[in-house]
């Protein structure tokens, strides 16, 4: 009797997988996907950023920015919960955005112990701008394929982040992995037990409603 013979089924799976893990498609399924999303991280993210911003910016900052102005004003425990991190953690990136003139700090009209935050003209306009120059640099690139092969790419690229992140997530803390592209039926929300960002939101209106 042959070594495969005498193996499980759950036995004859995972050496099966092992045998797909190791084997020359995985390699370059591993490869491109490393160029894909550093593709993206690069050209998409940081030569972008630094093009319309004269001051260095990071990602993280300027999702801080997008995610807050649509929004109007945040405490800073608030934008401490929309990146998962602590107070001080929030506090350093909001202190930075300020003294770079793209975020305000003004009282609370209802409570004047309390400090809200809002994104200045100029972070709005510079937010506007990265979402214009973004825009621009990918139109030519969506071009050269079909509206389905698009529509399929899309597809595959929610179905295996989905199934990644649902191995992975514990369910603490804010992803920001959309960049700030919000949308009720997110998958990775669904996995995540809700956008955090919308939890804040919500949360922020009911305040609104309450003062």
């Amino acid at each position: 009797m042959s070594g495969d013979a005498g193996e499980s089924g759950s036995e004859r799976r995972v050496h099966g997988s092992r045998r797909a893990s190791s084997g020359a498609g995985f390699l370059r399924f591993l490869r491109d996907s490393h160029i894909f999303a550093a593709a993206i991280h690069e050209i998409l993210d940081v030569k972008l950023l630094q093009e319309v911003s004269p001051c260095p910016l990071t990602p993280s900052q300027l999702h801080i920015l997008k995610l807050m102005s649509l929004n109007g004003h945040h405490q800073v425990g608030q934008v401490a919960d929309l990146l998962g991190v602590s107070p001080p953690a929030a506090t350093k990136n909001i202190d930075k955005l300020e003294r770079l003139g793209l975020v305000v700090r003004e009282p609370s009209k209802g409570d004047r112990r309390a400090t809200l935050l809002s994104v200045s003209r100029r972070g709005r306009r510079l937010v506007q701008k990265y979402e214009e120059l973004r825009a621009a640099r990918l139109t030519p690139v969506l071009e050269d394929f079909r509206a389905e092969e698009i529509e399929q790419f899309t597809r595959l690229l929610e179905r295996f982040s989905v199934s990644l992140l649902s191995q992975e997530m514990s369910g603490a803390g804010f992803c920001l992995r959309c960049a700030g592209y919000i949308e009720d039926d997110c998958p990775v929300g669904q996995v995540h037990g809700g956008c955090r960002y919308q939890h804040v939101h919500d949360a922020r209106q009911s305040e609104g409603l309450a003062e």
